[in-house]
C-alpha cells in the first residue's frame, strides 16, 4: 500500500510528530511505501520527499496559510500526482500546511485518515481554554464568535480573527466531506467531536502506540521519590502538583522545562528537585525508578504518551480525571486518579500511592502489549482498508 503521512513538523517536537514519526517507520517495517509532506522547518529530520515541503511559514504567511495558500497547493499536488497514494493520513496540520490538503487528497480519489492530536476542529484555540485557564466548550457548537470575543489566540484581537476565520471556512460540513475517518486516540476525544455534531460513523477510537522495546528493562526496583514530567505550564497543573508537594515529605523529581519554571522554583520547598528537560535514556532511570509518576493535567488531555510510557516502565500513574487520561489507567493496578485541579484530593492520592503495593513488573508486561506498535498495526490497517 502507499501511504502519504502529513504533519506540520517532521521531527520530535511533541506527541503528534512523536507518533507520526513511529508510524512511518512501523509501517516501512511491513512494507508499505510511505511518503511525508510538512512544512520546510529548520529541525526537520532528512527526508527524500523534503523537496516538496512548502516554506516555513513567516508572519505574513499567517494571513494566507491557514486558508490553502498556492504554494502548499502546487507542491502538494505535485506530490499526489508523482507518488498517487492509496491512503493519506494527516495529522496536525492546520494553520501551517491547513486542512486544503485533506479536500486535495480526497480530489485525488485517495483515502483521507486524519488523526486527532487535539481538539482544533471544535476549538480555533485547540485546547478548549479561556485565557489558557478555565475549560470551555462555547465552540463546539455554531458561531465560533467567542473566540472573537475572549480574543483567544495569543490575547490578539487580530490572531482571533484569523482564528476565527480558520474556524469558519474549515467548518464541520466541510471538513467532514474530505475525510474519510477521523482517528481519536481517546473516547474522549470521540465524544467531544460528536459534541460538536460530527458523524460519530466517521470515528474509529485507536489509542496511541510507542517503541514498546524502548521500555525494556532488568528490573523494576523502585526510589523513595515520585516525579512529574513534562512542560512546566498552567495547562499541565504543574502549579497544584507544586503546591500539594509543597505540604508533604516524600521527594519529588520535576523533569521537563517552560514557562513557569522559575517561579516554581521559587515557591517549591528543598524535597522538590528540578531536573530539567532530559533525554530517554534519562527518563527512562528517572521514571522507571520513580514510584509512581504524576499527571495533574488541568486540560482535556487527549491519550498522553506520558501516561503510557511510565506504564511500560512499571511506573504507575496519578493522572487527572479530567480528558482521556482516565482510560489509561485502572485503578490500584496500574494507578490511580484525582480530581482534576483539587490540590486536597492531589495531596491525599500522593499519599496512597506512596503507600500502596504495585506489581510493578505485571504493570509493564500489560502496558506493554497494550501499547506494542505490531497491535497498532493490525488496527490501523483495518481503518485503511475499512
Amino acid at each position: 500500500m502507499k501511504i502519504l503521512l502529513s504533519n506540520k513538523f517532521y521531527y520530535r517536537r511533541g506527541g503528534d510528530c512523536i507518533y507520526m514519526l513511529n508510524l512511518e517507520q512501523l509501517l516501512k517495517g511491513h512494507g508499505h511505501q510511505v511518503a511525508v509532506f510538512a512544512m520546510d522547518y529548520p529541525e526537520n529530520l532528512p527526508s527524500e520527499w523534503s523537496g516538496y515541503f512548502p516554506k516555513n511559514m513567516s508572519k505574513l504567511m499567517a494571513f494566507t496559510r491557514p486558508f490553502g495558500s498556492k504554494e502548499v497547493r502546487e507542491k502538494f499536488n505535485q506530490l499526489l500526482n508523482d507518488f498517487r497514494p492509496d491512503v493519506v493520513h494527516l495529522n496536525n496540520v492546520h494553520t501551517q500546511l491547513s486542512p486544503v490538503i485533506a479536500e486535495l487528497a480526497h480530489k485525488s480519489g485517495a483515502k483521507v485518515a486524519w488523526t486527532l492530536h487535539d481538539y482544533k476542529l471544535l476549538c480555533p484555540r485547540y485546547d478548549c481554554l479561556l485565557n489558557g485557564e478555565t475549560i470551555c466548550e462555547t465552540c463546539f457548537t455554531g458561531s465560533k464568535k467567542s473566540c472573537l470575543d475572549n480574543k483567544c489566540m495569543k490575547g490578539s484581537k487580530l490572531a482571533s480573527l484569523i482564528g476565527y476565520e480558520e474556524a469558519v471556512i474549515w467548518n464541520r460540513e466541510r471538513l467532514e466531506d474530505c475525510t474519510d475517518v477521523f482517528v481519536c486516540p481517546s473516547q474522549f476525544m470521540a465524544d467531544k467531536m460528536q459534541q460538536g455534531q460530527f458523524n460519530p460513523q466517521k470515528m474509529e477510537v485507536l489509542c496511541n502506540f510507542i517503541d514498546v522495546e524502548k521500555c525494556q528493562k532488568d528490573n523494576y526496583t523502585k526510589g523513595d521519590y515520585y516525579c512529574f514530567i513534562g512542560r512546566l505550564s498552567h495547562e499541565k497543573g504543574a502549579k497544584t502538583l507544586i503546591e500539594a508537594a509543597n505540604s508533604l515529605p516524600y521527594p519529588v523529581k520535576i523533569i521537563g522545562g517552560g514557562p513557569l519554571e522559575e517561579e516554581l522554583k521559587g515557591i517549591a520547598k528543598p524535597h522538590i528537585e528540578f531536573v530539567g528537560f532530559k533525554q530517554w535514556e534519562e527518563i527512562k532511570e528517572l521514571v522507571g525508578r520513580a514510584r509512581f509518576s504524576v499527571i495533574p493535567s488541568e486540560w482535556y488531555e487527549n491519550n498522553p504518551l506520558s501516561v503510557i510510557e511510565a506504564q511500560c516502565l512499571g511506573t504507575p500513574v496519578l493522572g487527572a480525571c479530567i480528558g482521556g487520561i482516565p482510560e489509561l489507567i485502572e485503578e490500584g493496578v496500574s494507578g490511580m486518579t484525582f480530581e482534576s485541579r483539587n490540590v486536597e484530593d492531589l495531596k491525599n492520592k500522593i499519599k496512597i500511592m506512596m503507600l500502596h503495593h504495585f506489581d510493578y513488573e505485571a504493570l509493564a508486561k500489560a502496558a506493554q502489549e497494550r501499547y506494542n506498535a505490531e497491535a497498532y498495526y493490525e488496527r490501523i490497517m483495518e481503518v485503511y482498508n475499512k
